[in-house]
């Protein structure tokens, strides 16, 4: 028996150590509210104190890089700003919160940015409005601060499965993955992965509603929170099996509520049914079933003699992250992580779309790094540091290149 099935996929007891309340006293006397909110604040308190030590490992390693990349662009002349918070999408999301979206499909490739989903910079809006600086500075704002809510909730996935040593390394490999100065770029994966994580957590610890409102909110965020939504909605139908519950059934409904909401608003727009599939496809987003993927991957270890440094770094992403969703299926991680990672790496390698920012696309699906991190902590110490080492130092390396050295999008 594997370590993973063991462990809870429902909800603990309650008022265990250190845990949110599952439940809210609905007493409306003065004093029982009073404990309930008190209660609920040291619970907050108990769990903040519990992920400091991995938020700081996730800030430290993202320092590094940072400095790291800031020491490149120093000797290149080249500014970091830009790099982080205007290039590519950044730029795309700027123009949203700025302009709004289009009213038309039009026939131009790579130009209607009715593909891009609507919270991230509907956030970066309504915050300009109330912070100093430009909408590029609150957009990268956002995002950092989303990125530490993002750690904070793989590290509450990884405690709830494993424990504390487990958490850590988990927290520190998502910040440590290749692309991970996505992370603090004008990009939605942080805050995708947010409301991803702490969804997932939601459903493993039995809080119905939260995680359906989180993972709604995941779909408004980027298309691949439906992953998200697959999640909650596939074992909230497979719990009512035994026992219903009106709570389940509402997440069940609710999860898919926000992808749904934003695909059907883009096909009002349009005058189509089809509006947002139309849009994916001038951006060369076709499903095939994940033909492209191959033929790629076998131009970029096999055909060509001379492969960009880059892309051999994505084609290894993709099939080590492959290689990782067997095994965690293997050790029986429980049904809504397994659901989300293979619903994500289902659209990331059955698009026929662009090829080099699947790595990036794979970012949220930290639930594919629990079989590494189990490993690590079994490890003997030595190990254990020479590993995190190599991946703080990988990850310095590959974040410089990605955005200087790289000359498209990440």
């Amino acid at each position: 028996m594997s370590s993973t099935a063991s462990r809870p996929t429902s909800s603990p007891p309650r008022n265990a150590p250190g845990e949110f309340p599952a439940t809210t006293n609905t007493n409306t006397s003065t004093g029982t509210s009073t404990w309930a909110r008190t209660g609920t604040l040291c619970a907050f308190r108990t769990q903040l104190r519990r992920a400091a030590p991995a938020l700081l490992a996730y800030g430290a390693v993202r320092l590094v890089s940072l400095l790291f990349l800031t020491q490149w662009a120093h000797h290149q002349h080249h500014g970091v700003w830009p790099v982080l918070a205007t290039q590519w999408d950044a730029d795309w999301y700027l123009g949203i919160a700025q302009h709004g979206y289009t009213h038309h499909l039009g026939t131009r490739y790579d130009a209607n940015n009715l593909a891009f989903f609507p919270l991230y910079p509907l956030l970066v809006k309504a915050a300009a409005v109330l912070t100093p600086g430009t909408r590029a500075t609150t957009g990268l704002a956002i995002s950092i601060v989303a990125s530490f809510l993002a750690a904070w909730g793989v590290f509450a996935v990884g405690h709830h499965l494993h424990g504390r040593r487990v958490a850590l390394l988990l927290t520190f490999l998502w910040a440590a993955l290749p692309v991970g100065q996505v992370q603090w770029m004008g990009y939605t994966e942080s805050l995708f992965t947010a409301f991803a994580a702490w969804s997932l957590y939601a459903v493993l610890t039995g809080r119905w509603l939260w995680a359906g409102t989180l993972a709604s909110l995941s779909g408004l965020t980027r298309p691949t929170g439906i992953a998200a939504a697959a999640a909650v909605t596939v074992t909230a139908l497979l719990s009512l099996r035994h026992r219903f519950s009106p709570r389940v059934l509402a997440a069940a409904a609710l999860a898919p509520a926000g992808w749904f909401a934003y695909v059907g608003w883009v096909g009002v727009r349009l005058g189509r049914w089809d509006g947002y599939f139309a849009v994916q496809r001038l951006w060369h987003n076709d499903w095939d079933g994940g033909a492209e993927t191959l033929r790629r991957v076998r131009e970029v270890l096999a055909n060509d003699s001379r492969p960009e440094l880059f892309l051999v770094m994505v084609t290894l992403t993709l099939i080590v992250s492959v290689v990782l969703y067997a095994l965690g299926a293997w050790d029986r991680q429980p049904l809504p992580l397994l659901v989300f990672t293979g619903v994500l790496l289902l659209i990331v390698l059955g698009s026929g779309g662009v090829y080099f920012p699947r790595a990036r696309f794979l970012l949220p699906g930290f639930p594919l790094l629990l079989p590494l991190a189990l490993h690590l902590s079994r490890a003997s110490p030595r190990f254990r540091v020479l590993a995190v080492t190599a991946a703080l130092l990988s990850s310095a390396y590959w974040s410089a290149y990605m955005a200087l050295v790289w000359p498209s999008a990440p």
